[in-house]
Parts: structure tokens; sequence; C-alpha cells
């Protein structure tokens, strides 16, 4: 008997859950041969059953790579759903047979690098306490990582700007919350600073995100407006080893001020004076116009009970 899964109205030939099977298994093996064997199949079984999954799909899954297989971008997606697919069969034999099913929820999230690493961990922690959920993290550009959710490799994104609507994905901003921005150094830096505060920062040696950043550009306006002409030493793209330069004591750095007791803590840092007038903000962007994941839903109460959410 053949089993196929049916897309209505879609102008798709229907496919052939074996046929996916087998795919899944070539994808898991990274041969041919290997799958063969797994299987019980010839290898030009294995490869005509490749091809009729390809014709139905009209794409093709596999490109060569090395002496094995390696998979496209439509494979990647492919593989995800066969990967939910076939986990969800042994889940409902093992729950028939009475054995105990214990499958975690996975919540695959995008974290901007420029996003500080004790704001992400500020906002999943709550999501890492949930018993049922196993978090995935990724780490990388805000423009990368908006692909991968575009191509539901991500269930949300934890970005420091909301969505630019240049980025041609179809997902939506959420608005965590807000931090004011606090400038932090090492003790002996830090105590320099201190006294006649923002005015003592004239020439003063920073370590800065890069100009790309939006807190960058946010810091930039407020130098200026306060008459500050920083001597910038170093620029960071990653925000955690710009406070790890910092904890060698030779320049002022900014920290979101929600998290300051917890860098200075970490990287042995002291407080020097809060930049008003700058505010971080912190999104989660899904490609969902209502969160629903209950992870991601956690990460919201979270940041409704740590970060201000600035009126409209």
């Amino acid at each position: 008997m053949t089993y196929q899964i049916f897309r209505y109205n879609s102008g798709m030939e229907p496919v052939d859950y074996y046929h996916l099977h087998t795919f899944w298994m070539v994808a898991k093996t990274g041969t041919v041969v290997a799958a063969g064997e797994k299987l019980l199949l010839a290898q030009p079984t294995v490869s005509g059953q490749l091809r009729a999954l390809e014709k139905s799909l009209g794409q093709k899954l596999f490109e060569r790579s090395g002496r094995g297989l390696a998979l496209t971008e439509t494979g990647r997606i492919v593989f995800r759903y066969a990967d939910e697919i076939f986990a969800l069969g042994r889940e409902m034999l093992d729950g028939l047979s009475g054995l105990p099913v214990d499958r975690p929820l996975r919540l695959l999230v995008g974290i901007a690098d420029v996003l500080p690493k004790a704001v992400a961990l500020l906002l999943l922690r709550p999501a890492m306490l949930l018993p049922e959920v196993r978090i995935v993290c990724h780490e990388g550009k805000t423009e990368h990582l908006l692909s991968e959710l575009a191509l539901h490799r991500l269930d949300v994104v934890l970005a420091d700007v909301p969505l630019n609507p240049a980025i041609k994905v179809q997902a939506f901003s959420h608005l965590l919350g807000e931090s004011g921005v606090s400038i932090v150094a090492a003790a002996a830096v830090a105590k320099a600073y201190r006294k006649d505060f923002p005015n003592s920062l004239d020439r003063a040696p920073f370590f800065l995100p890069t100009e790309s950043t939006m807190l960058r550009r946010s810091l930039d306006q407020w130098f200026d407006a306060q008459g500050i002409r920083p001597t910038i030493k170093a620029e960071f793209d990653d925000s955690a080893l710009m406070k790890f330069f910092g904890r060698e004591g030779s320049a002022l750095l900014p920290v979101p001020t929600v998290v300051e007791a917890e860098v200075c803590q970490q990287f042995s840092l002291q407080s020097v004076g809060i930049a008003h007038g700058i505010k971080e903000r912190f999104y989660a962007i899904s490609l969902e116009r209502r969160l629903k994941h209950p992870a991601v839903l956690a990460i919201g109460e979270q940041a409704r009970n740590r970060l201000r959410i600035p009126s409209s």
C-alpha cells in the first residue's frame, strides 16, 4: 500500500510517505548507500525514490558534497518537517504501546550578535525553566537570522531593532520593552570619571559598539548633545567581547541599565553614571502576528516584569 500526503488546491503532486521517509534517512546518514543499508533497500531503489520525491515537489533536495550528499535550501526545509513527522510517529507508537512519552517542545531562537548576552539570558531564563521546552540558540547577524526565520528554521529572533521594511520577510516585530543605558568601567577608570559626570567624559577613552548598531547611533547623538568628544579606543560587533576588554581597565563602555548589576558583578566593573536620554529597545520578531509558542509567551512575560514598556 502507498501512503501519500496530499496538498490540496496547490497544483503540487501528492507526496509519497515512503519516499519522504527514504529522503529523511538519506539526509540523516549522508549517503544513498548508508540509507539503503538502514532501510534494506537497493541503491537504485533509494535513488529512484529520491528522484520521485524531487519530481513531486518540483525542486532539488540534495547536491553533491565530496563523496556524500548535502541538503539544498529546500532540502533543509523538507528535512525539518520530515523530522517532526517521524518523531511524532514514534511518539504515537510509544503512546499506543504504553511507553512513557517525554518529547520536549523545541524553541529555535535566533539571537542578534549585537544584543547584550546578559539581556538575552534575562529574556530566555523563564523559557529555560519550562520543563517541557528545549531551547536551541543560534547567534548571528540580524539579517541572516531573519532569513532563517523566513525559511522556518527559527521560531523567533531576539534583536535590538524592529524588522526593517527593506528586508523582504513577512514577519512581525513585537516590542518586549526598553532599558536605559549606563556607563561602566573597571574600578580605577570608574573612579577617575565618576565626578562631574557626564562632563567628565569629554575626551575619555571608550570601548563602543560599531557604527552599524542602533546603540552606537544613539550614543553618538547623546555625545553630540552633551558636547562630549570621546576618545574611541576600540569598536566591537560582539557586546560580550567588549565587556571582556572593559574588564582590563583601560576604557569606559555602555551597558543596558536593566542588567548593569549582573554585568558589573560578572566582569568586575563599576558604575560611572546613566546616560539619560538613551534607550535600548528589545524585540521579538516572529512569523506570527500574535505570539503563540509557550516559551515565547514566557519571554514576553519576563520582559513585562523586568523591562519598561514605552508608552505609544
